[in-house]
């Protein structure tokens, strides 16, 4: 089991929630203006994307440190088109920028390896179980 995340309403905010993960600084997360929030921190989809951006960027720079590739960094934009989520779609395009890999091949190799990072095989390939209680 990993260390449970808390998430905590601030009382003086109609919806900014602080969360907690032991050890680690506090995030938020609020809603836009549009609908009631302060648009003070990223929602929670903003949060799902991101999850997504940090996961393909980690997985990109371990491969290439591991093959002494000269990846000096990277840049992962992440867009989202939520406009059919009701109908049970969701699109996520990825754009990747590496810098200091110039070879078409590992340019390439990477992109491939972009692909099985742990979150993105977490939101197409698992089935997610949710059990809520009361406490």
């Amino acid at each position: 089991m990993h260390i449970p995340i808390s998430v905590i309403s601030e009382r003086n905010r109609v919806f900014r929630q602080r969360v907690e993960v032991s050890g680690l600084e506090s995030v938020y997360a609020d809603v836009p203006k549009a609908v009631g929030g302060d648009g003070s921190a990223p929602d929670p989809h903003d949060y799902f994307d991101i999850a997504l951006g940090t996961c393909k960027a980690i997985t990109v720079q371990m491969y290439a440190k591991r093959k002494e590739w000269p990846l000096e960094g990277i840049v992962v934009t992440v867009q989202r088109d939520d406009s059919q989520e009701r109908k049970g779609l969701y699109r996520l395009d990825v754009h990747l920028t590496l810098l200091g890999i110039d070879d078409p091949e590992q340019r390439a190799r990477l992109e491939e390896i972009s692909h099985r990072c742990p979150i993105q095989r977490l939101m197409t390939e698992a089935t997610v179980e949710i059990t809520t209680r009361l406490v």
